[in-house]
């Protein structure tokens, strides 16, 4: 990489983190620069996926007073994210490269569709949020957060919406302290994905140490000042950052 190409993926590492602190999608602020940058689309995917890790666990830290208290949920849909994210590294390894090249462009579509309708799906959440029920969500929210993190494990763009859209309408708590969950699972499902890349993948170590620091300054800005900023000028970034990577897929 050259200075300024080091540059704007440092800046977009501190992007993706507070993004991903706030709502999640990151990886579509990192993903489009590693790929112009020169990266070749599997080895900028595992890459970021290292990276992100440290910037989930910032998040997961700024948001560590919602949750408090929530441990046995935690635990009980972590264990869902661990499986799902594994299943879905294991599937990015294992499918042919040309598979990704093909998927991802309907992946990042898909997450940007999420990303631009999510505040009428939180809408529309909140006035069918049933009263009662299991306060960890039932067996259909553990089903839930495995595909979310099969998803996640393979792409992980939008994940956190994902997440966010299904514990808010199957739980029944306050949104921030669902966002501290979001954070939490994410953080699981990158770890194990990680870890899987790290003795399967071919990994490029400069774009992960560049992620991994602005994600990290990241997670702590989305945690503490991130809720400040104008949800529609976030999203906006998203879409063009987005629809930029497809369209770098496509030509490419």
């Amino acid at each position: 990489m050259t200075v300024w190409e080091a540059v704007a993926v440092l800046v977009a590492g501190v992007g993706a983190g507070t993004i991903n602190a706030i709502v999640g999608s990151g990886t579509l602020i990192t993903f489009p620069v590693l790929l112009a940058v020169g990266l070749p689309p599997v080895t900028a995917n595992v890459s970021n996926t290292l990276g992100l890790v440290p910037g989930s666990l910032s998040g997961v830290v700024g948001y560590r007073r919602e949750l408090a208290g929530q441990g046995r949920r935690l635990r009980r849909l972590g264990t869902a994210s661990l499986f799902g994210g594994l299943l879905g590294a294991f599937l990015l390894v294992k499918l042919p490269g040309r598979a990704f090249d093909a998927i991802v462009p309907v992946l990042i579509l898909l997450a940007l569709v999420l990303v631009v309708i999510q505040p009428r799906v939180a809408r529309a959440v909140a006035a069918r949020r049933p009263a009662g029920g299991d306060p960890d969500g039932g067996p259909l929210l553990f089903a839930g957060v495995f595909l979310a993190g099969i998803y996640g494990g393979y792409f992980g763009a939008a994940q956190g919406v994902l997440l966010l859209a299904m514990m808010g309408m199957l739980l029944q708590d306050d949104l921030q302290r669902i966002n501290g969950v979001k954070n939490g699972l994410a953080l699981i499902v990158n770890t194990v994905a990680a870890v899987f890349f790290l003795f399967t993948s071919t990994i490029d170590w400069t774009a992960v140490l560049l992620v991994a620091v602005g994600s990290v300054l990241g997670g702590q800005l989305g945690a503490k000042v991130g809720r400040r900023l104008p949800a529609p000028v976030l999203r906006s970034v998203i879409v063009v950052v987005g629809l930029a990577a497809v369209t770098k897929l496509l030509i490419s």
